[in-house]
């Protein structure tokens, strides 16, 4: 079935980056939340295209073409360019990764789109699109990621347990992507990461204050701070905040629960 109606194919820069990825003799897809949001309509300005092939080459010509200066990161493989509509494209070269187990950093080399979808965190982020002259804006979906959207739901492409413990912070994405969308999280899942909540131990301080900070910027932020409690992370992250929770009893009357009262006020504080 054909999906391209869904993205704005008419928009300049895929068609450059189509056209230099031709004469660069490589293949470029985007992929990830660009295409996500698309579907669902929500707005987008962060694009992120994986190359069969040399990401940062491409970029280079993109950027060229377009006037554009490149980021370059080398330490990630990734660059990145700006465009006068201020979108923000982020090229990769597809990779298959691999982890040991003291690190969520993972172990890199060159593949394909599948594998680069392999590697995706959820079945929704690991959507694509081509921007191959012969099948421009066709939908490549290997693991049901439209179905998911369409049900509200957040599901791993690969078992639960070796994607969570291959990267713990995608337990947390996982809830601030439920709280942001308003999504349920699948069993599966959510029993996995129950199940792998002591590889949060690997995890810095700062990427799991960047996720909380987005799921405190979200509609309404009590589902994913709940969310937390309920998988068992809560404690491991903000100790303080589990700790509210349970009815005080003072000379035998029963006060409000300070956790639900405190997730309330956040919601009121959200408004």
């Amino acid at each position: 079935m054909e999906y391209s109606h869904l993205f704005n194919l008419e928009n300049p820069i895929f068609g450059i980056i189509s056209e230099e990825a031709c004469l660069l003799g490589v293949k470029a897809y985007v992929i990830g939340g660009y295409v996500r949001d698309c579907i669902i309509g929500r707005d987008s300005k962060d694009i992120d295209v994986v190359v069969e092939g040399s990401g940062t080459e491409l970029a280079k010509r993109v950027g060229a073409r377009i006037g554009s200066n490149v980021s370059v990161y080398a330490r990630f493989g990734t660059a990145m360019v700006h465009n006068s509509r201020g979108e923000e494209i982020e090229f990769v070269g597809a990779r298959r990764e691999s982890y040991s187990s003291d690190s969520r950093k993972p172990m890199v080399e060159q593949g394909t789109l599948r594998d680069d979808q392999l590697r995706r965190d959820f079945t929704i982020n690991a959507l694509s699109f081509s921007l191959q002259k012969d099948d421009f804006g066709k939908l490549y979906d290997p693991f049901g990621g439209l179905d998911d959207l369409r049900a509200g739901l957040i599901r791993t492409p690969l078992d639960p347990d070796m994607t969570f413990s291959d990267d713990p912070l995608r337990m947390i994405r996982a809830i601030r992507f439920a709280c942001q969308l308003s999504f349920t999280i699948v069993p599966e899942a959510f029993d996995s990461i129950k199940r792998n909540r002591g590889r949060m131990a690997i995890l810095s301080a700062e990427r799991i204050s960047e996720e909380l900070h987005k799921i405190l910027l979200s509609p309404k932020p009590s589902v994913g701070i709940n969310l937390l409690e309920e998988s068992t992370l809560l404690e491991l992250i903000l100790p303080e905040v589990h700790a509210l929770k349970g009815v005080e009893t003072h000379q035998g009357r029963g006060h409000k629960d300070n956790y639900w009262h405190s997730l309330q006020v956040l919601d009121n504080v959200a408004e």
